[in-house]
């Protein structure tokens, strides 16, 4: 019986850093995606074009765990969009700034890093003592491929 609980809680220490090679290829993606945001229908997306087999559940437990470690930064948007992963690497999260803007006709989320929105950010807080959190800060609009269309 003692064996049986040292074995499973070796297992479970090993459990943080195992990699997998489905861990691997998810990886390769993010980093070949970075500075773009994905939704876990894109990587099972690609994953298929390239008869990779993954299940879904293992692409989500695998970001959450990269979310966990710092890898992968998060974006919920809404309560209707699905939400988005964004490789940022070695990058500190907490530091990271992040705004987005989404389209209303397409739905496109677009990753906004902007000096000028850090102002608007300083001025809120400094004017009107309101602090914003970059990362779940959207403006709404239309982008311009479909304002293009228009």
């Amino acid at each position: 019986m003692k064996m049986i609980f040292k074995f499973r809680r070796a297992h479970m220490e090993r459990k943080g850093t195992y990699k997998t090679k489905q861990m691997n290829e998810l990886l390769t993606y993010l980093k070949s995606m970075q500075g773009r945001h994905v939704t876990v229908g894109d990587i099972c997306s690609y994953f298929m074009e390239q008869g990779i087999t993954v299940g879904t559940t293992t692409v989500y437990r695998r970001l959450e765990r990269m979310v966990e470690q710092g890898e992968v930064a998060k974006y919920v948007v809404d309560g209707t969009s699905s939400a988005c992963f964004e490789y940022i690497g070695a990058q500190n999260s907490a530091t990271a700034t992040c705004y987005h803007c989404k389209c209303e006709k397409c739905g496109k989320l677009i990753h906004l890093q902007c000096h000028e929105v850090e102002e608007l950010r300083q001025h809120m807080m400094e004017h009107h003592g309101f602090t914003m959190n970059a990362n779940r800060t959207v403006f709404y609009g239309i982008c311009s491929e479909c304002r293009d269309k228009d």
